[in-house]
């Protein structure tokens, strides 16, 4: 077995997705392969024995079906209640999932994975509900068939005859942490079935005779067993890639799946999603406009749309191509972007057509070279729906057929002054003109309607006999056979222009205004003016208002400004965009998640994360946005956001230039304080000068004064010194706090001890409760807070007044007070006196830093400090020290003397 080491970047994308799963809830699935093999009850005896091992887990919900048996197991935990839901006029019992999040358990059991929620829920399916609560932090039990799997629906529909209308992606067994298989034997399960233990008596007998036919069962057995036994196969890779373990699959594999509004198209996208993951590649779901083909009526749109959101839900990526052929369309990107399966449906329509205006499928297969080609048919349900003619008609407008008549009209009588002049083939160019005339602004329909009249026109009015549809010479229908054909090949040559030029001009639009968005976001700064111009542009492009919101206080949205084209969203629509803020994804008009709000947002998605929401208001009532127009709104929103997040950035480097500088002053006057090391030391200097002169006679008491003075000048000159490499310490972190557990009172008396004959010119009183507890910390950086604070009293203070040094302990935090009566503390100072280099209002000396220092011990020890004017004069200085925890018990005295004797 072959290992190699991970490089860096693979190692650093672990270690991200790592923490990003370690913040989210873990996903446990119970899968079985049909209704009643035991899901439930495995699910909830797993949630009993985790009960008994102590974890906080709760139901949220379990649909027990009657089952007496399942029903028994709920005794004893903790259920949450149910929404209550009125749907057209029925009271209806859904999952409460703000209530699951306000409870917010280790544990919830949500049965159903696959069930489809109350019209106006908040998500439109149930495994959404699950992936917010995932995403909170909460673990999640659920439950799920393997008939509602997407990329398995049409297998199963095949092998049971049986359409699964609700399923669940198949990338949310990828997400599971866990998955547990309750297999029962098709015997098993039917007996089961019999004994009522599934479905009713009445109900059990209509299941055998349907869904629970035994070849129905084990066919979904293996599909289930299959599945799982894949999800191993996957756990197995992943260990090999965290491991280093040399991977022995085929790589480079790509997939290409070509989409349509065909019904077919479901099947394909399955098949490929199905290819895919045994393959462990990547695949492309695309479809290509071609001009050539008929125009899709809205239905087919809609259609396309929703096959495409499938596919993107499914892994997929999906891409829109244009070309006037759609299998070079389609085999010049398979080869630029190193395709190597292309999977296609069968065509169902008469050979005569591919005979007579060509096979994409044909062409595909003799122009794909070395890439595989899959051709799949889709099942008869599958074709017929695609023969309903809702899904087939185009509404034509009635101007446009008025446009055919009037043309005709037109040409027949230029054509009649042009007679006499010319020959008859001639007169036959004027209908010609005429149906390009009428190719250029109308369909399909009109413009063969154009030449049918036109033919016949040219009939009516220019060959003998005159005025009547009879022809005297056979030579004529060879005439207007050409003609129509002519005619007909023109107009098909004008639409595929005219589309083209259609699509080619949306696409330019779209690019130009992108590009525009992008040239004027960077000419500008700040965040209002850039808000402005991303919502001009978005909202002329997509003819919609727009509303920009950003986070401000406590991460609560507001609109980043207004304009021509913003709205100011309500409270439920700003609570919609806090959810998309919170949560990362889209939600709104046209999702999954909250449809019912009038606007559809997105995140606003940076480098550095979600740094606010943009909202679309369409002005037209409509029921969202197309995947195209989707993915255009992505683009302009990144954009937005990459804007948005340099002028952020682009702040906060002027912040921390601004600080760079404001340390650099700091810098300077820490220089300067040359001048307060110079009195002290010209002090020292002169003291010992006088000393050592031997022409100046000195009596004792002088010589002991000039001794004093340089003792003292000395400490002085210590202090100012101790607090600047203090503070230096301090912020390195070379100082580290080791806390203890002793008395206050000791450290006092210590502190005390040391001031001496500082403190004669100030009496100071103590007052510490005598119940006073044992308090955690560093006696000797305690020790250097207290003495700060004193020194910086003693300084202020006027001589001869009063020091008081008092305590009090309140909810496990003892909070100490040293109160003077100085001059005070200028207002608004109470806060800037505890930066560095920062004195107070006087004349008093020292740098600056004795007080920085102060809040930088107290702050390392969880505590705080803070200072404020006292009633009558002077200022009162607080810090706190946490109390919380018991402190270790003390030797028994046996123990200690038998230590003492080893």
């Amino acid at each position: 077995m072959e290992e190699r080491r991970p490089s860096p970047d693979e190692l650093l994308d672990r270690v991200r997705r790592e923490t990003e799963r370690s913040r989210e809830g873990k996903l446990k699935i119970f899968f079985g392969a049909a209704p009643g093999v035991g899901k439930t009850y495995a699910m909830l005896q797993a949630a009993r024995q985790k009960r008994a091992e102590g974890t906080d887990i709760v139901v949220g919900l379990v649909e027990t079906h009657g089952r007496k048996e399942t029903e028994a197991l709920l005794v004893g935990l903790e259920t949450l209640p149910r929404r209550n839901v009125e749907y057209r006029g029925t009271a209806l019992k859904e999952f409460d999932l703000d209530n699951a999040l306000l409870r917010k358990p280790a544990v919830i059991l949500v049965d159903e994975l696959a069930h489809t929620n109350v019209p106006g829920s908040r998500h439109k399916k149930r495994w959404k509900d699950i992936y917010e609560l995932l995403g909170a932090g909460i673990s999640v039990y659920t439950t799920v068939n393997v008939q509602h799997l997407e990329s398995l629906n049409d297998v199963v529909s095949q092998i049971t005859g049986v359409n699964v209308r609700e399923t669940v992606p198949d990338f949310l067994l990828d997400r599971a942490d866990e998955i547990e298989l309750i297999d029962l034997p098709p015997d098993d399960l039917l007996q089961r079935l019999r004994e009522g233990k599934v479905y009713l008596p009445e109900q059990a007998a209509a299941a055998v005779e349907n869904f629970f036919r035994k070849g129905n069962l084990i066919a979904l057995r293996e599909l289930a067993l299959r599945r799982t036994a894949d999800r191993v196969d996957e756990q197995m890779q992943v260990y090999r890639q965290d491991k280093g373990i040399k991977d022995i699959w085929p790589a480079g594999e790509r997939i290409l799946v070509c989409v349509g509004h065909n019904p077919r198209s479901v099947r394909l996208i399955h098949a490929a999603r199905r290819l895919a993951a045994g393959l462990r590649a990547e695949w492309i779901a695309v479809h290509v406009e071609a001009p050539s083909r008929v125009r899709s009526s809205e239905q087919d749109i809609k259609q396309l749309a929703d096959h495409m959101r499938l596919a993107e839900s499914l892994g997929a990526e999906i891409v829109t191509l244009s070309g006037q052929r759609m299998s070079e369309e389609i085999l010049t990107y398979a080869r630029g972007r190193n395709v190597t399966r292309i999977i296609i449906g069968k065509p169902t329509h008469p050979r005569w057509k591919d005979k007579l205006f060509g096979s994409p499928l044909d062409e595909i297969v003799r122009g794909s070279g070395d890439i595989d080609v899959y051709v799949i048919s889709g099942d008869v349900a599958e074709r017929h729906a695609h023969r309903e003619p809702s899904a087939r008609t185009r509404t034509w407008r009635k101007s446009e057929w008025a446009w055919s008549i009037v043309t005709v009209a037109a040409s027949t009588g230029v054509a009649r002054l042009l007679f006499p002049y010319f020959e008859r083939l001639d007169i036959a160019m004027v209908y010609l003109l005429g149906v390009v005339f009428v190719a250029s602004r109308t369909g399909k329909g009109p413009s063969l309607f154009t030449a049918l009249l036109s033919v016949a026109a040219f009939d009516f009015f220019f060959v003998t006999p005159y005025y009547t549809f009879a022809v005297s010479d056979a030579r004529y229908f060879i005439t207007f056979t050409v003609m129509f054909v002519v005619s007909f090949v023109v107009s098909r040559l004008t639409l595929r222009v005219r589309q083209q030029a259609e699509a080619a001009r949306l696409r330019e639009r779209r690019t130009a205004a992108l590009y525009n968005l992008s040239r004027d976001l960077v000419r500008e700064r700040g965040v209002m003016r850039l808000s402005e111009i991303a919502m001009k542009h978005i909202g002329e492009v997509f003819d919609s208002q727009i509303s920009i919101l950003l986070p401000a206080d406590q991460h609560r949205l507001a609109a980043a400004t207004s304009g021509t084209f913003a709205f100011f969203p309500g409270q439920q629509e700003l609570s919609v965009a806090q959810w998309v803020y919170e949560h990362r994804q889209p939600a709104g008009l046209g999702s999954d998640t909250l449809p019912g709000a009038k606007a559809l947002y997105l995140p606003l998605i940076a480098s550095g994360g979600v740094i606010g929401v943009i909202g679309i208001l369409p002005k037209s009532a409509r029921d969202g946005f197309e995947p195209e127009q989707f993915h255009y709104l992505e683009a302009f929103a990144n954009q937005t956001a990459i804007a948005i997040e340099r002028s952020f950035l682009g702040e906060a480097a002027q912040r921390a230039l601004l600080k760079a500088e404001t340390e650099s002053l700091r810098n300077t006057l820490l220089s300067s304080i040359s001048h307060d090391l110079r009195t002290p030391l010209s002090a020292i200097t002169g003291a010992a000068t006088t000393l050592l002169q031997r022409d100046v006679m000195l009596d004792t008491d002088s010589r002991l004064d000039l001794v004093k003075t340089i003792q003292e000048e000395a400490d002085h000159l210590n202090r100012i010194i101790k607090n600047v490499l203090d503070m230096t310490r301090l912020e390195s972190g070379a100082i580290q706090v080791n806390k203890e557990w002793q008395s206050l009172e000791e450290i006092v008396g210590v502190v005390l001890n040391r001031l001496g004959d500082r403190l004669n010119d100030h009496p100071v009183t103590v007052n510490l409760p005598g119940n006073l507890p044992l308090i955690p910390f560093d006696g000797l950086l305690i020790e250097q807070v207290l003495m700060n604070l004193f020194d910086n009293a003693i300084k202020y203070a006027p001589t001869g007044t009063p020091l008081e040094l008092s305590a009090s302990e309140s909810f496990y935090t003892v909070t100490v007070a040293l109160a003077d009566r100085g001059p005070g503390i200028s207002p608004g100072d109470e806060e800037r006196i505890f930066e560095k280099f920062v004195r107070g209002r006087g004349t008093a000396g020292g740098v600056g830093l004795g007080l920085a220092i102060c809040r930088t011990i107290i702050n390392a020890h969880g505590g705080k400090i803070w200072a404020e004017n006292r009633e009558g004069g002077g200022a009162v200085f607080r810090f706190t020290l946490s109390a919380a925890g018991l402190p270790p018990a003390p030797k028994r005295e046996e123990e200690t003397s038998g230590s003492s004797s080893k």
